[in-house]
């Protein structure tokens, strides 16, 4: 595999770290082992809600969880409260995860927008769908958060065919929710999942 598909963008020195020189070797040889190269630049900013789409396979996750071990940052995420039991919670836990039960989705956006105040540095990731099911729109979860926090939205596109994780530029969501979700959502148009026809 050449050097330019292992190559990771840089992150910014106060960026919250994750694991070390082995577990970033992992992870680039994590990512290079299945295709995958990550592209774009990691912006400065110490507060981040991060948008990763389309969701439309198991398989996301596995590419992510090589993704943040490959660029070394400690990223919290999202993820349903089902995939948090022995013998794997403790792990994805320490690997930035946050269990969360979907039909208290108010709940949800209040508890993570104040965690934005509390904690000095925070990035949180999540999938916009909320789902691997097609909707044919984003739910507005990431958005109330973003907006309730006062933090930009920085979309990530998986991009099946090109296998490639594509960073976008940070994003300020001011218009309606209605408006944001569709610009969002167009914008994640441009990339394919694993199962196109779900997104």
């Amino acid at each position: 595999m050449s050097d330019v598909r292992t190559r990771t963008p840089e992150r910014p020195a106060h960026w919250p770290t994750l694991g070390n020189g082995l577990t970033r070797w992992l992870g680039r040889t994590g990512l290079a082992c299945l295709g995958w190269r990550v592209q774009g630049r990691l912006p400065d900013n110490d507060k981040l809600v991060i948008a990763v789409a389309p969701h439309t396979s198991n398989w996301d996750f596995f590419v992510g969880v090589f993704a943040l071990l490959a660029i070394g940052a400690r990223i919290q995420w999202l993820g349903k409260h089902s995939i948090f039991r022995w013998p794997v919670n403790g792990l994805l836990r320490s690997l930035g995860g946050i269990p969360v039960v979907r039909h208290a989705a108010k709940d949800v956006v209040a508890q993570a927008a104040e965690q934005f105040d509390v904690q000095p540095r925070l990035l949180l990731a999540l999938s916009p769908e909320g789902t691997r099911r097609h909707l044919g729109r984003l739910k507005t979860g990431f958005l109330r958060i973003a907006k309730q926090a006062g933090v930009p939205v920085l979309p990530v596109g998986l991009d099946y065919p090109s296998r490639t994780i594509e960073i976008g530029e940070p994003w300020v969501p001011d218009g309606t929710l209605d408006e944001d979700e569709r610009a969002f959502y167009h914008y994640f148009q441009a990339y394919r999942g694993r199962h196109p026809d779900q997104y």
